[in-house]
């Protein structure tokens, strides 16, 4: 399993802490490790699936699942995996159909205001 952070601070290394340390680290240091190092470090790493593809099934499964704090920052990933940004909003326009209005409307929200921040 790879680990996200190159070395340990006591060993001089000029480490950043990663998304998940950030959010929650503090509190629960177990879940980011669990994040950093299975989520993103492993499953996310695979190669059965590009990036790309991860992201729009993730960012597809928040929408159905109305998660519009975890869709923020995934929607960025997804465009930093290569999704545009007319994709994401066929994406959000199609599951409008299968997930529901209101999950719709609230992922274009959320859409909206993190494409006007890119």
């Amino acid at each position: 399993m790879k680990k996200l952070v190159a070395s340990s601070p006591a060993a001089g290394a000029n480490v950043q802490p990663t998304l998940a340390q950030r959010m929650f680290g503090d509190i629960s240091p177990k879940l980011a490790e669990l994040t950093d190092n299975v989520l993103f470090g492993d499953v996310w790493a695979r190669p059965e699936l590009s990036p790309r593809d991860r992201s729009l099934i993730t960012v597809s499964v928040l929408i159905a699942m109305n998660r519009p704090d975890q869709l923020r920052s995934h929607l960025a990933r997804a465009r930093e995996n290569g999704v545009t940004q007319d994709e994401l909003v066929e994406a959000i326009t199609h599951l409008a159909f299968y997930a529901g209005w209101p999950s719709a409307v609230t992922a274009i929200s959320v859409a909206k205001e993190v494409f006007q921040k890119n």
